[in-house]
């Protein structure tokens, strides 16, 4: 599928177009995106930007007016956990381990999946880890605790995952929590620059479509541009 941004101006107005269409659409929670669907195949997928919400039990897209999240990006040695109210961000933290070998630049984690045991400087490597993801969550359950939470944005790799749930500190969310949902974007070094960068796209809302739904999308741009030539022209002649 082809990815291009959206203007998030139009997205009331294409989905009013789409249904004009005949094209019926189902909400993703989990990656917070419209999907359409042509004889049930889907042909068009529309990620809606963090201040547009879903309202799944009347099928129906509204703009939010307050909203609360967090940011959670997770990889092996770092990650950072962002507080944002109202999309500002409020308070962040960037986290450091020692969880990765020199030579082979693997994780500690990945090691004892293939190589079983470990000698000293990989279990301090472990231990570290370990304290990594208490540090997280700790710093999680103040956020939780303080304020509330209407939406969990999470990055981290399946490796990492089973860690950061299973600690000795446990997450002040559970696993399958309906306000989960992953961020959309491969994220390599989530430093607190990167952790602005990508409030920055969430807040933005991007298209995929096959080649069935490139024809549809072009046909809603071109109805869009006609009716703002059209506009232009009468307040010409209103001049």
């Amino acid at each position: 599928m082809k990815i291009e941004k959206f203007d998030k101006r139009l997205i009331f107005r294409f989905v009013t177009f789409m249904q004009s269409q005949g094209i019926a659409y189902e909400y993703n929670n989990k990656k917070h995106l419209l999907n359409f669907l042509k004889n049930k195949e889907s042909i068009l997928k529309l990620r809606l930007p963090l201040d547009i919400d879903f309202d799944q039990n009347k099928n129906l897209l509204f703009e939010s007016d307050f909203k609360n999240y967090v940011l959670i990006m997770i990889r092996s040695g770092i990650a950072s956990v962002g507080f944002f109210e109202n999309y500002i961000n409020h308070q962040h933290k960037v986290f450091r381990a020692y969880m990765t070998r020199k030579k082979q630049g693997k994780s500690q984690i990945k090691h004892l999946k293939t190589k079983g045991k470990s000698r000293a400087g990989s279990r301090i490597r472990l231990q570290e880890t370990l304290e990594f993801f208490e540090s997280i969550n700790h710093r999680l359950q103040d956020h939780f605790d303080e304020f509330r939470i209407d939406k969990i944005g999470i990055s981290c790799s399946e490796t990492l995952i089973p860690y950061f749930y299973g600690g000795k500190v446990s997450t002040p969310f559970e696993k399958h929590d309906k306000r989960i949902f992953k961020i959309p974007k491969h994220i390599q070094n989530p430093t607190f620059e990167e952790l602005t960068e990508i409030n920055k796209f969430l807040l933005q809302a991007e298209i995929r479509a096959t080649e069935d739904g490139q024809g549809l999308y072009q046909a809603f741009l071109q109805e869009v541009n006609d009716s703002t030539s059209h506009s232009s022209e009468e307040n010409e002649e209103d001049w």
